[in-house]
């Protein structure tokens, strides 16, 4: 996987239904496969969904709903995003995932506005079979998200396929070890180990070696071969 997995759009919606400047009251910017966010939040979410290999397409700004106000008045409210799955991946619930991500505070802050905007959201996503979903910093925030963020960049180095190749054989002779104890027991001299690491650093990112995403990964870590 290199940014999606996905090749074309999204089969679903025809979004982004909504341009995003840039502002100087919010932190905005564009990631690699040229989507735009207008929080550092949404670039963390953004993060996670281009290293989750079940993640077929996100589309941000996918379409507007119209909806009614608390006090009856008309309002429209445009979803941060949507996740659509791929087949061919295992995931808990392959229904797409109509999605806002706010921090905690402002939505519990302004719950009167976000109640009606979320009902209209849940009833719209459920009439096409998807799922809605709140993100927060508590979800998004994580082990995972620095995980992320420390392996994604490795996924644009470049590395010889033999070396990959003979540490993804020698992992499969230990089936489950730790980072530091495989480029030990396939090197002795510390240089030499040194120059394995980055390339187990992108066998992971690749996800060709098995990890816990959701735990703080360093060079004691456990790890494990994805062979059967």
């Amino acid at each position: 996987m290199n940014i999606l997995n996905a090749t074309t759009g999204s089969s679903l919606v025809s979004g982004p239904v909504r341009r995003i400047g840039v502002q100087s009251r919010s932190v905005t910017g564009t990631m690699p496969n040229g989507n735009r966010y207008e929080s550092t939040l949404e670039r963390d979410f953004m993060l996670l969904m281009q290293f989750d290999p079940a993640v077929d397409v996100y589309t941000p700004q996918p379409l507007t709903l119209t909806y009614c106000g608390e006090e009856g008045q008309p309002r429209r409210y445009t979803p941060d995003g949507l996740i659509e799955w791929r087949a061919d991946r295992p995931v808990h619930d392959p229904r797409p995932v109509l999605v806002e991500i706010k921090y905690r505070e402002d939505v519990i802050g302004k719950w009167r506005e976000w109640r009606a905007r979320a009902r209209a959201a849940k009833a719209f996503a459920a009439e096409k079979g998807w799922l809605f979903m709140i993100f927060t910093e508590r979800e998004i925030r994580t082990p995972a998200l620095e995980n992320v963020t420390f392996l994604l960049p490795y996924l644009r180095r470049e590395s010889a396929p033999e070396m990959e190749q003979w540490l993804l054989d020698r992992l499969a002779e230990l089936v489950e070890t730790t980072p530091r104890d495989l480029v030990g027991a396939m090197y002795r001299d510390k240089w030499n180990q040194a120059a394995l690491i980055p390339v187990m650093w992108r066998l992971l990112a690749d996800r060709r070696i098995g990890f816990d995403i959701a735990q703080a990964l360093n060079m004691r870590s456990t790890i494990w071969s994805l062979r059967g």
